[in-house]
């Protein structure tokens, strides 16, 4: 199996991330990375990668403390979060990237394209803001409720934000594929990347961004309005907004058209 040892700075250092290559065929297609949400892996971006590899080269990985990734002791950082992927792109000698990352994915996202423009193309930020609604200390009871060792509820809590009642009713092992990997994800992982989530406020960062960027929202996100959505991307630069119907996952329950706006996007010479 393919893992990076990534050799960035700090606490990089030392830390093996699990990643996946589809298209590797295509030597002279343009990169494409994709960034997963809190409590999944590589592969919840299974639905889009069959499409996207017939006009780039992908690259998925496992965010450290989660999949198959290592788990460092944590707490993690966004920042810490965004130099993995740095860290990454330097090990597998990835000059640039276009940048596709959901939920904890779109925020990572962001902070690589205000921090590290230089290695990014194009930016998708999907069902993500600068900065986390959800209070302190809901993070820290979720923590708590993590350890004390309450994942199933908190992965079948997760699913129920995530999918709509009529996406689960329609596709139950879809959504029961999602739901089974969150509640096995790494206990300490997990808690560690709350920790990075409840803590991150890119607001100052986000207006530094100057790639190309689409901001994209599910219409009843509780969580991430499209008027937020809307707001955010006019705080960047010539940046894009588009919503599709559902809640969190739009690369889940909006899957083909969810695939054919991002292609179209980073096919998008202007």
């Amino acid at each position: 199996m393919p893992f990076a040892a990534v050799t960035g700075t700090s606490r990089a250092k030392g830390v093996s991330l699990y990643y996946r290559i589809d298209g590797a065929e295509r030597t002279d297609a343009p990169w494409l990375v994709l960034s997963n949400a809190l409590g999944t892996d590589v592969s919840l971006w299974a639905p889009q990668v069959e499409a996207f590899a017939q006009a780039f080269r992908v690259l998925r990985y496992d965010t450290r403390g989660h999949g198959r990734s290592d788990v460092p002791p944590g707490p993690y950082t966004i920042e810490r979060l965004s130099e993995d992927v740095v860290a990454l792109l330097d090990t597998l000698a990835i000059e640039r990237a276009h940048f596709c990352g959901v939920s904890m994915g779109g925020v990572t996202g962001m902070a690589l394209a205000a921090r590290h423009g230089e290695r990014v193309e194009r930016l998708v930020s999907v069902s993500a803001l600068p900065r986390n609604p959800t209070p302190q200390q809901a993070w820290a009871d979720r923590i708590d409720q993590a350890r004390s060792g309450a994942m199933p509820s908190l992965a079948a809590a997760t699913v129920n934000r995530w999918l709509s009642d009529a996406f689960r009713a329609r596709e139950p092992l879809v959504a029961a594929a999602i739901r089974d990997t969150v509640r096995h994800m790494d206990i300490e992982g997990y808690a560690a990347n709350c920790a990075a989530i409840a803590s991150a406020d890119l607001t100052q960062d986000v207006p530094c961004i100057n790639v190309p960027t689409l901001i994209v929202t599910g219409t009843r996100d509780a969580g991430n309005s499209p008027e937020e959505g809307r707001a955010l991307a006019a705080q960047i630069d010539g940046a894009r907004h588009i919503a599709f119907d559902g809640l969190h996952l739009p690369n889940i329950e909006q899957a083909d058209a969810f695939g054919r706006a991002v292609l179209d996007f980073l096919r998008t010479l202007h």
